[in-house]
């Protein structure tokens, strides 16, 4: 087995800046506020819209789930949103099936049929971890004697609002 140290690797490839914030630019070009005010007209629109522009409720969110998605692709140096529309929501199901299915509810939207499939044969997160518990686990986290289990902490976002503004030159 090849081990590999990492406090090694750091050592041998780190550098250190020791200057100052001499280097930061301190005003936005005007590429990213015109990105930033059509985010700000998009946040107001889905402010009126139930605080959700859009989910693809069929999409399992993955790395490489989504094509990618603009603002203003044009005045954009760093592409790619999370998913193929500015502020549209993804699902991930992995952390649970139910916990997606209220979300979805959340915002007047079901989960597509298709994802509901793929679960009946695939575990989620949830799943693995609550087949582990003991009954006496089970019994104590359904009264709220337990809390803070690793269930509460896998599931990561579940619907997913990504925004790299702030990355936009």
């Amino acid at each position: 087995m090849q081990v590999i140290d990492v406090a090694k690797w750091i050592k041998e490839n780190y550098t250190p800046y020791e200057g100052d914030a001499s280097f930061l630019v301190t005003e936005a070009s005007q590429n990213t506020k015109d990105v930033w005010n059509k985010v700000c007209e998009l946040r107001a629109e889905e402010i009126k819209t139930n605080g959700c522009l859009d989910v693809d409720n069929k999409t399992i969110s993955t790395v490489n789930s989504h094509e990618a998605g603009y603002i203003i692709k044009e005045k954009e140096d760093i592409v790619g949103l999370q998913t193929d529309a500015p502020l549209k929501r993804s699902i991930k199901p992995f952390g649970g099936v139910r916990v997606v299915k209220n979300a979805l509810k959340a915002y007047d939207r079901t989960i597509d049929p298709s994802v509901e499939e793929i679960f009946k044969y695939r575990k989620t997160h949830n799943d693995c971890v609550f087949d582990l518990y003991t009954p006496e686990m089970r019994k104590a986290r359904t009264n709220a004697i337990l809390t803070g289990l690793p269930d509460g902490y896998g599931r990561g976002r579940i619907i997913g609002d990504y925004r790299r503004v702030a990355l936009y030159g």
